[in-house]
């Protein structure tokens, strides 16, 4: 059994989800965990996993658990970033959709938990209908575990050397993003059926159809076991299907994911040239319109 910590006691504070992960066994585990919090947690009280714990000892209900208590460790640090790359607040569909949890509702009950550990500064206000409507930056600048966390994420990645990434290939095998670089390296992190990967995967397929032979290389690194996601290879294989993505995916590890950042918006994606260095850092979905101008700029 695991130790009996405080669920967020571990806060640095640093479209919608797809039927896929709602009908796994482990999407399932997480709709009776969240809805018994929904139904049993008062505002102000902390939430302690060793009670999450011994209620929900089933092994789908304890892989959860581990998958819930990372969701809750990111939230405040996506909401803050998605804000101060974005310009608005994420939308609970938005929330929902980047956790893969199953709906906006268990998008509410982990900001209801966060809301109710009194530890956790109030630096988020909501309306009636549970929307995000402001943030307090004052409370964000002055808790140190907001500030360092959002200063590391939100640091400027132009001009930086892209670090030295590798993993497991979809077909088999390891291999080292520096040896499959070109003139131009567009290096994209998703998950599989994340809304806005959905989105992109179109895009970054006709990309690497028109300009590859041109020296653009698409290195996708997949974040689906480091999020804890129940996806199988048949799932992210359907998922690059539905795109038509035929460019190189890697597995990414959790070594490569800190050494990004610990990146927390899907999807993120970061141009090179052929020398290593960042030109240019994307999140979220990106037209083509956006990426084909950065991209020509490092082609001969």
């Amino acid at each position: 059994m695991r130790r009996p910590t405080v669920l967020l006691s571990l806060l640095v504070l640093l479209g919608g989800p797809v039927a896929g992960a709602a009908q796994s066994p482990l999407a399932e585990a997480e709709r009776r965990i969240l809805e018994h919090v929904r139904d049993t947690l008062e505002p102000g009280e902390r939430l302690l996993l060793s009670a999450l714990v011994e209620r929900f000892q089933a092994p789908e209900e304890q892989r959860a658990l581990d998958r819930l208590n990372d969701i809750f460790f990111r939230t405040p640090l996506f909401i803050v970033e998605f804000e101060g790359r974005e310009g608005r607040l994420p939308t609970l569909a938005e929330l929902a959709g980047q956790f893969s949890l199953y709906d906006e509702s268990a998008a509410d009950i982990v900001l209801r938990i966060m809301e109710s550990d009194p530890r956790v500064p109030r630096f988020l206000t909501r309306a009636n209908d549970g929307s995000l409507v402001s943030i307090d930056h004052d409370l964000v600048r002055a808790d140190d575990r907001f500030a360092t966390a959002v200063t590391r994420s939100l640091t400027g990645w132009e001009g930086r050397t892209l670090p030295e990434l590798g993993g497991e290939r979809f077909a088999g095998g390891d291999a080292a993003v520096a040896d499959l670089m070109d003139d131009a390296t567009l290096v994209y992190v998703w998950f599989t059926n994340c809304p806005p990967c959905v989105q992109i995967a179109p895009v970054l397929e006709s990309l690497h159809r028109d300009l590859s032979g041109a020296g653009l290389a698409i290195i996708g690194l997949n974040a689906d076991r480091v999020l804890k996601l129940p996806y199988t290879d048949a799932d992210r294989q359907s998922h690059l299907s539905k795109g038509g993505a035929s460019f190189e995916n890697l597995h990414l590890t959790p070594e490569d994911r800190a050494e990004l950042g610990n990146v927390n918006i899907f999807p993120t994606l970061f141009l090179a040239n052929r020398e290593g260095a960042i030109v240019r850092h994307f999140v979220n979905f990106q037209p083509r319109e956006t990426l084909e101008p950065a991209i020509r700029t490092l082609l001969p």
